[in-house]
């Protein structure tokens, strides 16, 4: 049996780790060699990417994408996409949705890994069917966690619908880590004799369980799994890539893996690692096993956020306090799997609650649009207190909600025509529009600035 390996460096890996703060420039020069190690995919865009290059990296996150595609023409590029959020915090409309779909495959992307943060599925029924319809390969996910009201038999029932909807494959995502190995095994067996789709398994290193609950879910029958290569694994990234390969090549299992590229490539990304350890942007804290999040469930991407937010309001040391805060909060908003966007809804929401020492004193604007149905149908209850609070008199939305939304790229676009160069530039400015809008201004300027200088040398 072949296990397929999804390289997550330069996506989850370095998400979970520094917050997203690699440079194209800090791993171009190894790409073609990652292009030969014989992944089934790179995961290399989506999640916070796209946000980090216009906020902090000051780089076009498209010309990002075909530059990877101009170096990586073997190897299958993979992104996450969350289902009508896209890469952004909110519902956006079915036409910026196919839009952006589109362009993400024409600019080099061949998989999307599509959840919604709920499981609501009518939330990635426009993103499946327009990545099909373009000729991507849909990757379904099933958003794992843990609670009084999740169990198998519901995760099983979203399989079968996937498969309806006609993904290609299913993805489990466990991105809190907190998947253990008899539970991989039982869902992933159980999604087995249910539907004929292949099955990847996606976790994080966070509470220490990753490597097992792979190997049990392999043992199960799990087509595919994600790793981040060694430099850059574990803590609150994935399992290391040479660690899992070496593991099941020794039990007979075929991966397609070059083992001594994969040395290469970690011997590449070492020197990296290690600035941003120097620069303070890896805080060691993430590198642990932290068995606590078992109960608190944040996601690894969030977690070393959340420490660079409450470093920034000179707070860390409330962070155990917020971390006890954070399951509250979850259980007031009816369960919701802690992954973006709802991890930071959650996160923030707890912070806050902390900080300001009363809980609710202040709702965030994001929380009380989940409350109001905004992002789909609350797994469980939620707090009456808070709704009450939230909704008043009003009532919670129980239709699709990007259904209310009208058509928005055109409109946009016609709107700020003067700034942008492309329909890919429209749609940073939609998903970000402040932060689009500065990093406009600056490739402009860089510009101007180029201009000068080519004259004044000439």
């Amino acid at each position: 049996m072949k296990i397929n390996f999804t390289e997550t460096v330069l996506r989850d890996g370095q998400q979970s780790l520094i917050a997203t703060r690699m440079q194209y420039n800090d791993f171009e020069p190894i790409l073609e060699k990652m292009d030969n190690a014989g992944y089934y995919s790179i995961e290399c865009w989506g999640g916070a990417t796209f946000d980090s290059c216009l906020r902090f990296l000051n780089e076009d996150p498209w010309e990002r994408l075909r530059k990877i595609k101009s170096k990586v023409k073997k190897t299958k590029l993979q992104m996450l996409l969350r289902g009508q959020n896209l890469l952004g915090y909110k519902h956006y409309s079915d036409d910026v949705v196919r839009k952006f779909v589109k362009l993400s495959i024409n600019n080099g992307i061949d998989i999307i890994r599509i959840f919604d943060a709920l499981n609501d599925l009518r939330n990635i029924e426009v993103a499946v069917d327009e990545t099909l319809k373009c000729g991507g390969h849909a990757q379904g996910c099933i958003v794992y966690t843990t609670s009084p009201i999740h169990n198998i038999n519901k995760y099983v029932e979203l399989g079968k619908e996937l498969e309806q909807m006609g993904v290609n494959s299913i993805c489990i995502k466990d991105m809190a880590g907190i998947m253990g190995p008899q539970e991989a095994y039982d869902l992933i067996k159980a999604l087995k004799e249910t539907v004929k789709l292949p099955i990847f398994l996606h976790t994080h290193s966070t509470t220490g369980l990753g490597p097992i609950t792979y190997l049990k879910a392999i043992e199960a029958g799990c087509d595919g799994i994600d790793t981040a290569i060694s430099s850059f694994s574990g803590g609150t990234s994935q399992p290391a890539t040479e660690t899992m390969y070496y593991a099941l090549k020794q039990m007979g299992y075929e991966s397609g893996i070059t083992e001594n590229i994969l040395k290469d490539v970690n011997d590449f990304f070492r020197p990296v690692k290690a600035k941003f350890i120097e620069n303070g942007v890896l805080d060691p804290y993430v590198l642990g096993t932290e068995t606590d999040a078992l109960v608190y469930q944040l996601p690894g991407g969030m977690l070393s956020n959340l420490i660079s937010q409450l470093k920034q309001q000179n707070a860390l040391d409330r962070l155990e306090e917020v971390l006890a805060e954070t399951p509250k909060v979850r259980k007031d908003l009816g369960y919701p799997p802690l992954v973006t966007p709802m991890s930071q809804m959650v996160g923030v929401q707890a912070t806050t609650n902390v900080l300001l020492g009363e809980r609710y004193k202040r709702v965030s604007k994001e929380v009380m649009s989940y409350v109001r149905g905004e992002y789909g149908n609350a797994p469980g209850e939620i707090d009456r207190e808070l709704s009450k609070k939230v909704l008043g008199d009003e009532k919670i939305i129980s239709s699709r909600f990007a259904d209310t939304l009208p058509p928005e790229f055109e409109k946009v676009k016609s709107e700020i025509k003067n700034m942008v160069k492309s329909d890919e530039d429209v749609l940073s400015y939609i998903l970000f529009p402040q932060v689009a809008e500065k990093f406009f201004i600056k490739k402009e300027e860089k510009k101007v600035i180029k201009v000068s200088y080519t004259i004044v040398k000439a």
